[in-house]
């Protein structure tokens, strides 16, 4: 199959296109602009599937009444280091980034922030949120409840799980953090649909048929199939305790009670998240954490490579320089995507992306 066809466009371009298109749906102009940013940022971590690819469905279960454009995000602190956001079915960015803040001042004070959220949506990949704290010096943990269900438990061939994601950001003084972020299925369901809208055979070992148990690997087919978790038992467990915690600790959805965002455009998902930040000075003093840690991480760095297999990448070193290189030549988009956008800024009577 011949690769897809990519355009590359600015930065600037998709965060103006996608702030015109939250405002022509009535989302305040600094909400628009903070929503489109954290959405251009996750595209040019390379997050693909979790940035300006979701405009149009934002758009949709906005129009559909799903989403408040006009929520009150309040904070609960429930205890010294712990607190609970509730986001009035806001967009997910801007709940998941007051959470953020809201950790980091609760860190600052206790050594440790704990923050459950209830009543939120999707917001994008996990990585923008643990790396929130670390840019206070901290470290940040985040999981997140899926906004689907598209795996099953071990054994099981009902979809009653995420794709629960797990970030952990770690900050390494002046260098790169190490920045870890993945699903609990072996590749998101986002991922999966970017395949899709592009008419690509998806590999084996990304989902099977719930009828049979086979590799599902056609793209007209993904409503039929479970994805795979990653590590077998391992990741089906994992997606378990952190929907529990996510989501149950916090009066929000999991299991069965969770919408599919996907296909309802109407509903409240209730999603629930939880970010933790923590103050690296309150074990440590943080010059030497930052030695130390980057002492260790060089010498991952420099071990020797299995045959054909190199070089070693740690989690988040493809993170900076892909930063880098779509800054300066622009985010690569699908033309089946652009084209998505073209017809969204008819729709919404916005100036189109160039």
């Amino acid at each position: 199959m011949a690769k897809p066809e990519k355009r590359r466009v600015a930065a600037q371009d998709l965060h103006r296109f996608a702030a015109a298109a939250f405002g022509a749906v009535g989302l305040p102009s600094e909400d628009a602009a903070r929503v489109a940013e954290l959405m251009v940022e996750a595209d040019l971590i390379g997050a693909d599937a979790h940035g300006i690819f979701r405009l149009p469905q934002y758009i949709r279960r906005i129009r559909g009444g799903a989403v408040n454009v006009r929520p009150t995000i309040t904070v609960d602190r429930s205890a010294a280091a712990t607190a609970i956001v509730d986001g009035d079915n806001g967009m997910g960015h801007l709940v998941m980034a007051k959470a953020a803040e809201t950790a980091v001042a609760l860190a600052s004070e206790s050594g440790v922030g704990w923050v459950g959220v209830r009543r939120s949506n999707h917001a994008g990949p996990a990585a923008l949120y643990a790396a929130m704290p670390v840019e206070h010096g901290m470290v940040g943990l985040y999981s997140a409840v899926a906004s689907a269900n598209h795996m099953a438990p071990w054994g099981g061939g009902e979809s009653l799980l995420g794709t629960n994601p797990l970030a952990i950001g770690i900050p390494v003084g002046d260098g790169p953090p190490l920045l870890l972020d993945i699903a609990t299925t072996v590749v998101s369901y986002g991922t999966v649909k970017n395949a899709v809208l592009q008419g690509q055979a998806l590999p084996q070992g990304w989902m099977v048929s719930r009828q049979d148990g086979r590799p599902l690997t056609d793209p007209a087919k993904v409503k039929e199939g479970i994805l795979l978790p990653i590590g077998g038992h391992k990741g089906s467990g994992l997606a378990i305790a952190l929907g529990l915690l996510a989501g149950t600790l916090n009066g929000a959805v999991f299991g069965r009670d969770v919408i599919d965002f996907n296909a309802d455009d109407t509903s409240e998902t209730n999603t629930g998240h939880f970010i933790v930040a923590l103050d690296i000075a309150r074990f440590i003093d943080p010059a030497l954490f930052a030695r130390e840690a980057s002492r260790h991480l060089d010498d991952l760095r420099a071990s020797s490579p299995l045959p054909n297999a190199g070089p070693v990448r740690l989690p988040g070193d493809m993170r900076v320089v892909r930063h880098a290189e779509r800054e300066r030549d622009g985010v690569p988009l699908p033309v089946p995507l652009i084209t998505q956008f073209a017809a969204l800024a008819a729709e919404l009577g916005i100036v189109p992306l160039t």
